[in-house]
């Protein structure tokens, strides 16, 4: 007969951290060490989980979305991106492995992955990472959005967004997959207990990180059952040197530095923590307590993986992709 295999242990209260900070601006080693320096922070904290931002590691290509990128400074500034990307493994994931043993948390932390050894291919990815500091896992964005298509690839990692822990599934999806509902589906089928969703320091000029992150998680977490946490980026002053090189594009830059949007919503859509209207205005983890068992009372009602659910009755929709 097999080995059954051993239970979970059902740890009931878990405390959950989102990061709101800026990136040290395509600077790989500076940016690598905050990122130590927040998940030891979080773990002294009694944090289960931490999650990052976008591309934290070095950085999000925000200058997609403000300047022509056929002619410098974009090329410049895809030239040093690649040059201040991470590979997978390597020294970077090893640190941040480390740290999270050391803090005896897990972690999710968004990078730009470079194929290794070459001179081309960049990735939008996430790194999912134990408490015992094993990368457990890697998700590259199914396809990048609108500009970032100049600097990413579609992603190679298959269907798979998420983790094993012994308080159940954590799941993780990249800025506008959250909005996804075939991802959305995908990831429910595994009943996250945590999601992490990861978003930039800004959009065009016109959109709001924020809005678009509670818009999509409010939804996803309702549709999931789950605890969202939305790990939001600050502006790093880096950005605003490298990419705001007219005064339409400092001033909009400038006025995005000011903006918080990290938040950790329950199911129903409930606003648990709020990074924003801080009076500093300074950088944080933004943390909140949860119950796991709200999840199973949600579920009562709303299980779009079970039982509130026919796929069967969807399925002639997908024949053509099979």
């Amino acid at each position: 007969m097999p080995t059954p295999t051993p239970p979970q242990t059902k740890k009931r209260l878990l405390k959950l951290a989102a990061v709101q900070a800026s990136p040290i601006f395509l600077n790989k080693k500076s940016t690598t060490e905050k990122v130590l320096s927040l998940i030891l922070e979080a773990g002294k904290n009694k944090a289960d989980i931490i999650g990052f931002p976008e591309t934290f590691i070095a950085g999000y290509p925000g200058w997609v979305e403000l300047l022509p990128l056929a002619t410098d400074p974009a090329t410049s500034l895809f030239t040093r991106l690649f040059a201040e990307a991470v590979e997978v493994p390597g020294p970077e994931t090893e640190a941040i492995g480390a740290a999270c043993a050391e803090a005896g948390i897990y972690a999710v932390v968004g990078v730009n992955e470079k194929r290794g050894g070459t001179t081309g291919t960049l990735w939008n990815t996430q790194l999912f990472f134990g408490r015992d500091g094993e990368l457990l896992h890697k998700h590259q964005k199914f396809v990048p959005t609108k500009g970032e298509r100049v600097i990413h690839a579609p992603g190679t990692t298959g269907s798979k967004c998420s983790m094993v822990t012994e308080f159940g599934c954590v799941s993780s999806l990249i800025c506008g997959e959250n909005g996804n509902p075939l991802a959305q589906y995908c990831v429910g089928l595994e009943y996250p207990v945590v999601h992490v969703a990861s978003w930039p320091s800004h959009f065009t000029p016109g959109g709001s990180v924020r809005d678009a992150s509670l818009l999509y998680t409010k939804a996803l977490a309702s549709s999931l059952g789950c605890f969202v946490i939305n790990s939001v980026a600050v502006v790093d002053e880096g950005a605003v040197l490298a990419y705001g090189v007219n005064e339409e594009a400092r001033g909009f830059l400038e006025k995005e530095r000011e903006k918080r949007g990290a938040t950790i919503v329950g199911p129903w859509g409930v606003v648990l923590a709020d990074g924003a209207g801080k009076e500093n205005k300074g950088e944080e983890i933004v943390y909140a307590e949860v119950d796991r068992e709200e999840l199973v009372r949600f579920k009562y009602v709303l299980d779009y993986a079970g039982h509130y659910n026919r796929p069967e009755i969807f399925a002639h929709h997908f024949k053509e992709f099979l």
